[in-house]
């Protein structure tokens, strides 16, 4: 895994070189710019967001202990620290650390790591939902014909909006809401009959290959533990609206972050749907998280979209993604790192450990 990211890690550093000086003379880019619109930006409204996003860590642990409830009570805002930690994990180690969370939490309640990689993916099957709901809410605002434009991008929208006219802004107002929608159906399924469909994917998939249907069935197995977290509707619905608030939170973080551009035009009147087609865009950025470079292309992809969705200056285009990720990622990162230091965490071992703990459970698995 180390090796991997290494050598992925190089390959994008390489990249990123070779962007650099093909770049030196082809892009414009005032550096004096971009200094005056980060000191004439209203920092009020930074440290605004910068609190939304804290807040959103707070209902994260709510979120969590709530799911623990039948398992084991413990008070909502105990797993604060875990949730932060985890996060700062992430932040400076990489995707490679999202088992911190459920690690950590199985560490501080005394419950099994399975039952919390568990509610791990619950979790998240909530967070792809609730941002898909606020995604699709906030599309109904943008006119067809910016749609287009941001969807030009992708080259499979691109490809079927060529052939089919109308359905690549259809997919991209309400796509989300339809693998939502599907979503709902799978968790239905897993609910009342997981093994059934454990064993269906597991025979299915190991046609093709006999690890990979293997590991799809532990994943639903340990789905469908997960879903024992919520045992009636009201269960549901405490959940939904968590993670709907959360998410409207860091909603809130983009504008707030966003409109303190102010020496901007295009920024500092951005809508709330434009505001979120961006964050839909800074998260797709984020899913494969290297160390400190992934940082940079973060950056770079953001700052692109805006001058390509909105038409602001390559040099506020920038420093509102660089602030956008101090605010929404790297915020967490000082506070995480004193909490390690009180809860005694050292963020590069339990980092090892609960990926070696993941590897353990699948490998587990499918020898059963």
């Amino acid at each position: 895994m180390k090796r991997n990211q290494l050598i992925l890690g190089l390959v994008v550093l390489a990249i990123l070189v070779g962007f650099a000086v093909w770049g030196r003379d082809r892009i414009h880019f005032d550096f004096g710019t971009f200094r005056a619109q980060l000191a004439l930006a209203d920092w009020k409204m930074i440290a605004v967001g910068m609190g939304c996003i804290y807040l959103a860590y707070a209902f994260r642990s709510i979120r969590w202990a709530y799911l623990l409830r039948h398992n084991k009570k413990v008070p909502l805002l105990s797993l604060l620290g875990t949730q932060v930690i985890g996060f700062t994990a992430i932040a400076l180690i990489g995707r490679v650390a999202d088992p911190v969370r459920p690690y950590l939490v199985a560490k501080k309640t005394g419950l099994p790591i399975s039952n919390q990689i568990a509610v791990y993916i619950v979790e998240r099957l909530f967070d792809f939902g609730s941002m898909a709901l606020v995604f699709s809410i906030a599309m109904l605002g943008i006119p067809t014909a910016q749609i287009i434009k941001a969807t030009s991008h992708s080259g499979a929208l691109n490809h079927l909006g060529n052939a089919f006219p109308a359905l690549a802004p259809f997919l991209a107002r309400y796509g989300g809401l339809v693998l939502t929608f599907a979503g709902v159906l799978f968790l239905i399924a897993v609910k009342v009959s997981g093994e059934v469909v454990a064993l269906f994917l597991e025979r299915a998939l190991g046609l093709i290959s006999h690890k990979l249907g293997n590991s799809v069935a532990e994943k639903i197995r340990s789905f469908r533990s997960g879903l024992d977290a919520m045992q009636s509707k009201t269960d549901v619905l405490v959940v939904s609206s968590l993670s709907i608030g959360m998410w409207l939170l860091i909603a809130s973080s983009y504008i707030c972050t966003c409109r303190a551009f102010v020496a901007s035009p295009e920024l500092r009147s951005i809508t709330v749907s434009n505001c979120v087609l961006l964050m839909i865009t800074s998260g797709g950025a984020s899913i494969i998280q290297l160390p400190v470079i992934g940082w940079f292309t973060q950056i770079g992809l953001v700052a692109a979209a805006i001058v390509n969705f909105f038409g602001a200056s390559n040099e506020a285009s920038t420093a509102c993604a660089a602030t956008l990720l101090l605010v929404t990622f790297l915020c967490v990162v000082p506070v995480g790192l004193i909490w390690a230091q009180f809860e005694h965490v050292s963020l590069r071992k339990v980092t090892e450990a609960s990926g070696h703990l993941e590897e353990d459970l699948q490998a587990a698995g499918s020898t059963e």
